[in-house]
């Protein structure tokens, strides 16, 4: 399934860790009783599991369910950060003011037609490889900027397979905005964007001139895809806290509405254009705890 899917939907575990959410008692519907100190002030540790609907691979028009497990903290002082199928650690402590840096590395699955390939020509060109991703990811976060609790966070990861699958590398930026709407909700909005290289577009978006497992008729058009510019998209997320406090940790529940919409020769290739479609959407819901 979409990779930037599952990317945007454990970002969602950011909002089960916001110490801005403890918010002053002069903002209307908040409680005078805020809390001098937070669940995520020094060590904490958000786990969940979640369910996702979104398109059985990159370019497919059918959708699946899947689950997406959720897990996000800060131990020792090394913050840990949702990734798809994997995880980031920021080795960068966070100032007590003033806006942030992330620095450190990101490691991933991707199985990306490796598995849930609902199309039966595409799966006529047989599964492909799980690939193991790895690489640096660096960020920086303005905090503030249109009220005291809200955020303004960028992010990049650049990684590479180290399995031998794709044998390429991605580099993936975003923007995200988080805001706390209450003491026990907050909202996130994401634009992110994914570029590949020619040996990640070959491996994902080629399709070989002849497949002796179909009939001619259903033979795809050959296709060499190269690198570029994969796909753009925007997400929306929510984050709700089942006692209505976020700032104290607990159970949380989390929701995302997605869109992405393929570009270049992930757009061209006949797995998208003939079988699929560039539009991809996502919608998903979980539930964490946070200690």
């Amino acid at each position: 399934m979409k990779t930037e899917f599952k990317t945007a939907f454990l970002a969602a575990t950011c909002l089960l860790a916001a110490p801005a959410l403890a918010q002053d008692a002069g903002e209307p519907g908040v409680t005078s009783d805020v809390p001098e100190e937070t669940v995520y002030d020094g060590d904490f540790l958000s786990i969940g599991i979640g369910a996702g609907y979104g398109p059985s691979y990159s370019g497919s028009d059918d959708y699946v369910f899947f689950p997406l497990p959720i897990v996000q903290g800060s131990l020792g002082g090394i913050d840990i950060n949702p990734r798809p199928a994997g995880i980031a650690l920021d080795f960068v402590p966070d100032p007590e003011d003033g806006p942030g840096i992330s620095l450190g590395i990101a490691a991933k699955l991707n199985r990306d037609r490796a598995t849930q390939i609902e199309d039966p020509i595409v799966e006529a060109y047989g599964e492909l490889d799980t690939a193991i991703e790895v690489g640096p990811t660096a960020g920086v976060s303005f905090p503030g900027v249109l009220n005291p609790y809200d955020s303004l966070s960028v992010n990049v990861d650049a990684v590479w397979d180290v399995a031998g699958a794709h044998s390429g590398m991605t580099v993936s930026p975003s923007v995200t905005y988080f805001t706390p709407v209450s003491r026990g909700a907050a909202v996130s909005l994401s634009a992110s964007t994914v570029w590949v290289d020619d040996d990640y577009a070959d491996y994902y978006y080629s399709v070989p001139p002849v497949n002796t497992l179909l009939p001619a008729p259903d033979v795809l058009p050959g296709f060499q895809a190269e690198g570029g510019f994969e796909s753009i998209g925007l997400n929306a997320l929510v984050g709700v806290d089942l006692d209505g406090d976020l700032a104290n940790g607990g159970f949380a529940l989390i929701g995302i509405a997605g869109y992405s919409r393929l570009l270049g020769d992930a757009k061209r290739s006949p797995f998208t254009s003939i079988r699929g479609d560039a539009d991809q959407w996502l919608f998903g819901a979980g539930i964490g705890y946070t200690f």
